[in-house]
């Protein structure tokens, strides 16, 4: 189980690096080198379109990798996933700008955005499941949270090496050259995480459905007659967490040095230390969710963001980094008391045919509500001198949406994943 997690963690961590430096790049620089002719508010939401690209594009690889998954394994969804999109973030990294191509430069952005967000739908279904489907029962939460954390190592490496050319470099070779480094750094992360799977072996649950011939033949077509409304419920859950998170790292960043003039390391660091205490604290938020509850959680999770989003925003709004550190930790917080649990509660509440489509399906289409529209509409509603209630008021309105959801959804815990005759030996 520890080689599994560590394998499941360096995977999603990368992943997420890689999709994390392209809106690191949006909130810094990519709306003047690539839409230059916009005005800089315009130019930003031009930017954060091409961001949004990949969360849309995100459904769809659940759906393709899914399909994967659920007929061939979850292992090569692993591997597939992991080469597109590494390929594509060093491609981001070599694209000319808007002064060299012109109006090709922002399309070939918008397209490889689209990769690496087709790539990123497959990666979490399949580090999830290979870690859930070998996890014992009683510890299946605390286990699968490992792929949970990931997100925030990527989040931390990405904004990290940012930083630190941030710092070292000067304004110009920053706009230059210095934003595409960590795109080009993305090829040695991805070979890295291929060579640690490589030695991964199959879930023992695939491995019993494929010998007893109960494989789905079209996991899509099944997941839309019998779990549509699971798939629906779970999309909406899940989209608050999206929200925060996209509004601390995305729309924070870009609010908080073209608004405030908060310096690019200032904002960066607040929002890492953030971010790593987000990240510490997971494996701890999951193994209370194996005793308590995966739902309860979720609720407390959804409840505690309904009531910290105007506080952030006021204390964004300060520009003072402590007050700011302080705003963004508490959504953060709230945010992983209901991620920690969710990589084992989706699974559970899909049958082992369609878990792999079924899954992945809902948690990426809360992307697009959740995190695909959250730095645009927060960057066009927060006009205005003083502090921008609009968007509290929109992230409070879509955490009351992911209660309402979530009251919905059945309580999972301690209701194995499958069937006991399909249960790895570890977990009886």
């Amino acid at each position: 189980m520890v080689r599994l997690a560590a394998a499941s963690l360096a995977g999603t961590a990368i992943e997420f690096y890689d999709f994390f430096v392209y809106g690191t790049a949006a909130a810094l620089v990519l709306g003047p080198l690539f839409f230059p002719t916009f005005s800089p508010v315009a130019g930003t939401l031009a930017a954060f379109g091409t961001f949004a690209v990949g969360f849309v594009a995100r459904p769809l690889g659940s759906v393709l990798f899914g399909h994967v998954g659920d007929r061939y394994g979850r292992r090569p969804v692993m591997f597939a996933s992991l080469v597109l999109t590494g390929a594509a973030t060093v491609a981001v990294g070599c694209v000319p700008s808007y002064a060299t191509l012109g109006v090709t430069a922002p399309v070939l952005l918008l397209v490889l955005r689209f990769l690496q967000g087709l790539g990123l739908g497959g990666e979490w279904g399949g580090a999830v499941l290979l870690t859930v489907e070998h996890a014992p029962v009683r510890r299946r939460a605390l286990w699968a949270s490992f792929p949970q954390v990931g997100p925030a190592v990527g989040f931390l490496l990405a904004n990290g090496v940012m930083l630190g050319l941030s710092a070292g470099l000067s304004d110009a070779q920053f706009r230059e050259w210095g934003w595409r480094v960590p795109f080009w750094g993305a090829g040695l992360l991805a070979a890295g995480g291929l060579l640690l799977r490589s030695s991964l072996t199959e879930t023992p649950q695939f491995r019993e459905l494929a010998e007893s011939g109960r494989r789905a033949s079209a996991p899509l077509v099944e997941v839309a007659r019998g779990h549509w409304r699971l798939v629906l419920l779970t999309a909406g859950a899940l989209a608050v967490g999206y929200a925060i998170f996209y509004a601390v790292s995305t729309w924070a960043l870009a609010y908080g040095t073209e608004r405030l003039g908060v310096s690019r390391t200032v904002m960066l660091v607040c929002i890492m230390a953030a971010v790593a205490v987000k990240g510490v604290m997971t494996p701890f938020a999951a193994m209370l969710g194996d005793r308590v509850g995966r739902r309860p959680m979720c609720l407390a999770g959804c409840a505690a963001a309904a009531l910290w989003m105007f506080p952030m925003v006021a204390l964004l709004h300060t520009g003072r980094p402590l007050l700011m550190f302080l705003g963004f930790t508490g959504a953060l917080l709230a945010f992983i008391t209901m991620f920690a649990v969710v990589a084992a509660y989706l699974p559970e509440l899909y049958e082992p045919r369609v878990r792999c489509t079924g899954a992945a399906v809902g948690y990426n289409l809360a992307g697009v509500v959740g995190g695909a529209l959250t730095p645009m509409v927060a960057t066009a509603s927060a006009g205005g001198a003083g502090p921008p209630w609009g968007v509290a008021a929109y992230l409070t309105a879509i955490a009351l949406l992911s209660l309402g959801c979530f009251a919905l959804l059945p309580e999972t815990l301690p209701r194995p994943v499958a069937d006991p005759a399909l249960e790895p030996a570890a977990a009886r």
